[in-house]
């Protein structure tokens, strides 16, 4: 038996040591890896104890443990599971195709308007040092975020941009959500990442602007109260330090693809 080995066992092994290693990636950035390596050890011991010294007793008490902790396990990890979930949706290029069948000329004209107003308002807010989180809604919808803020439903200005992230005003903490081309809320509350690799001097704004980024594949402009400066997160990346020529082009390019 131990001889009667082929390629599926192989591509099998490597599947699932594929899986786990996904896994393991997803805790560490989520901060339970502890939780990960308990629950590794209790499925070694589970398989040890019912596989190789078949023991039933005990046996099946943990098979009752570990057919109600897959519950336990859907309830407690549900946002990492749902992270998982997506990123292998969109893994689909499907734009791709899209984008080869459709009018290439109207669609960059089309978004020159809807992106003009964000570059300009992030320039003149970058300038007098006013606070800014701008995300803009791509394939993923972000409804559930919209629904923590103010429904406003404009179209996107230049003034009513800055008018939002005022200092005085009641929105200018929160994140506005701009979907299909409008605003469509601000004051929205987004889910900040733990990951240890954003630099310390970066603040709460670009931990949001990560954060939505990993959860979605939302573009997030973040316009930094402290320094002025202008970033983009996309895909779990920040782009620091931009201007207003680097900015655009970023989002012509983002929301053309």
């Amino acid at each position: 038996m131990f001889f009667d080995f082929g390629i599926k066992d192989v591509i099998d092994i490597f599947l699932v040591a594929l899986m786990l290693f996904y896994i393991y990636r997803l805790m560490k950035e989520s901060r339970s890896l502890n939780v990960f390596i308990g629950i590794m050890v209790f499925v070694l011991v589970w398989l040890f104890v019912s596989q190789i010294l078949e023991m039933r007793l005990l046996g099946s008490i943990m098979d009752k443990l570990v057919s109600v902790g897959v519950i336990g396990l859907i309830v407690l990890f549900q946002q990492e599971i749902r992270k998982f979930l997506y990123s292998l949706g969109a893994h689909q290029r499907m734009r791709g195709l899209i984008k080869f069948f459709s009018s290439g000329d109207k669609k960059v004209e089309a978004d020159k308007a809807t992106i003009m107003p964000i570059v300009l308002s992030c320039m003149n807010m970058a300038k007098g040092k006013v606070g800014a989180l701008i995300v803009i809604e791509r394939s993923a919808p972000l409804d559930d975020i919209s629904d923590t803020g103010d429904f406003i439903d404009a179209n996107i200005n230049q003034r009513l941009i800055e008018n939002i992230f005022f200092k005085n005003s009641p929105l200018h903490d929160g994140a506005m959500i701009i979907s299909k081309k409008r605003i469509k809320a601000a004051g929205c509350i987004l889910p900040v990442s733990h990951n240890l690799d954003i630099p310390k001097e970066l603040g709460l704004r670009h931990r949001a602007a990560m954060g939505i980024s990993q959860a979605s594949d939302a573009i997030a402009v973040v316009v930094s109260e402290e320094t002025g400066r202008i970033s983009v997160a996309i895909k779990g990346s920040f782009r620091l330090r931009l201007s207003a020529e680097e900015l655009e082009s970023i989002l012509t390019h983002e929301m053309i693809d």
